[in-house]
């Protein structure tokens, strides 16, 4: 019996996941498959881990990294520190033990991790020391600051990977609140003071490759870094525009490659 993984969001049309998981099973000779479970109502997801018996695991994208927690029995400390999951494990429950053992959905124990973390840290880490703000050790400048574009279940994990990496932060939103800035209060110096500016919001994926997060592009230099966890485009509207200011850039696609592997890796160690 082949296991099966999948993504679970809504939309995914955009996403690479499945071809990425598919091709590497097969490069590895793993018996396996990786599904899409595009759902509009994250309420059905309970019918569909009861139905597909060889589920084993699923990765969770944009908009139910945060909704998935009421789901979940378990959290790992790093999940529940982010706030967001976006790898869950499936364990079946035998059923004599499941009469005696409450879980969220009878028969299941689902355990939620948070993988974007490992992902964003490994691959934004070669770019900060290549462009002068991270030295070999890992260690920042103590006045290195970062924009975090975006309020949602991946800019947590982002957070969290810039708080282990010593980097002060601050939110960019497009509605104002006393702990973020929005878009009109970014300022040259704003844009001075924070040389890492991360967008994790999804304007510019496609097919909307025109539009890009409404920042000012003209205060960017050769001492920013850009990134983008977009990855469909690979240069994106936004990266586009911060290399012709010549800021470092780097797009989603190793951070994809970093978590969902780390994934894979969540999903298999019992095994």
């Amino acid at each position: 019996m082949n296991k099966k993984y999948g993504l679970l969001g809504h939309p995914l049309g955009h996403s690479f996941s499945k071809k990425f998981h598919n091709e590497r099973f097969s490069r590895l000779g793993i018996d396996a498959e990786y599904v899409n479970y595009d759902l509009e109502d994250i309420s059905k997801l309970p019918d569909i881990l009861l139905n597909e018996p060889t589920l084993c695991g699923l990765n969770v994208t944009i908009p139910y990294k945060q909704q998935m927690i009421r789901f979940l029995d378990e959290m790992d400390s790093v999940a529940q520190r982010i706030g967001a999951v976006n790898t869950i494990c499936i364990h079946r429950i035998p059923l004599d033990e499941s009469l005696k053992r409450v879980s969220k959905i009878q028969g299941l124990w689902l355990k939620g991790y948070n993988t974007d973390i490992i992902g964003f840290r490994d691959s934004i880490m070669p770019l900060l020391r290549q462009a002068g703000i991270l030295d070999e050790e890992g260690c920042c400048h103590d006045d290195t600051a970062a924009l975090i574009l975006g309020t949602g279940g991946a800019s947590k994990a982002i957070k969290v990977a810039l708080e282990d990496m010593g980097i002060s932060f601050t939110f960019v939103s497009r509605t104002s609140s006393p702990e973020r800035l929005t878009y009109e209060q970014l300022s040259r110096d704003v844009m001075a003071k924070n040389r890492v500016i991360i967008n994790c919001t999804p304007i510019g994926t496609f097919p909307n490759i025109n539009e890009c997060p409404n920042i000012p592009y003209e205060y960017l230099t050769s001492s920013h870094v850009c990134y983008d966890l977009v990855y469909n485009p690979e240069v994106t509207l936004f990266l586009a525009k911060a290399k012709e200011k010549g800021a470092f850039t780097m797009s989603g696609g190793a951070m994809l490659e970093g978590q969902a592997i780390a994934s894979y890796n969540y999903w298999t160690e019992e095994d």
